[in-house]
Parts: structure tokens; sequence; C-alpha cells
């Protein structure tokens, strides 16, 4: 599975009625520390494989949705699952911690 970059009107398509969960990641491309979870966000679509989803989206193109969903830094992390945000991260996280959250699912 590869990390899908979302626009806003994408969203409720590909994460709200999506049939698993999905990790979504609010960016910025100027933020350091979501270069860093690049390649993490990645490793995890490649682990979690058809259990879950891993799409990004960009606060500056998506900002009525960071609104909607209270993203106050970056990157800030969502797992929603039938719509609903099961947890919330925000700053860089480990592929370990995000695996085994999505797993315990």
């Amino acid at each position: 599975m590869i990390v899908m970059e979302l626009d806003e009107q994408q969203f409720s398509f590909e994460v709200i009625k999506s049939s698993v969960p999905v990790l979504v990641e609010f960016y910025a491309t100027w933020c350091a520390p979501c270069k860093i979870m690049a390649p993490i966000l990645e490793e995890v679509a490649q682990e979690t494989g058809k259990k879950a989803r891993v799409v990004k989206m960009d606060i500056e193109r998506a900002s009525a949705l960071a609104a909607q969903y209270h993203v106050m830094s970056v990157p800030t992390l969502l797992l929603i699952a039938n719509g609903q945000v099961l947890r919330q991260w925000r700053g860089a996280k480990s592929k370990n911690e995000l695996v085994n959250t999505i797993a315990s699912l």
C-alpha cells in the first residue's frame, strides 16, 4: 500500500466512508517533523497492508478539514474508523506505536 495525498473533496469518500480504518496525517510542506514522518508513514502503510489505509492532508490545501478536526500543530495524526476519530496524536510518532495501535483495532 502507498500513502495517498487527498484533498478536501476526496476526504469523505476515502476516509469517512472507508471500510477499513484510516490513519490521516495533517502536515505542512515547511514542517521538519512532517518530513521525518514521511518514510515512517510509508512503512506503516506497507506493514498494515489491507488492514488500514494511510493518507496525508496538506493543511494549507485542506484548511477547513484541519479546523474541523482541531488541528493546532503539525504533524497531527488521526486514526479514523467508521467515520469516528478513535485516536489523535500530535508530533512525530514511531512506526511501532502507530502499527500497534492499528493492530489493536
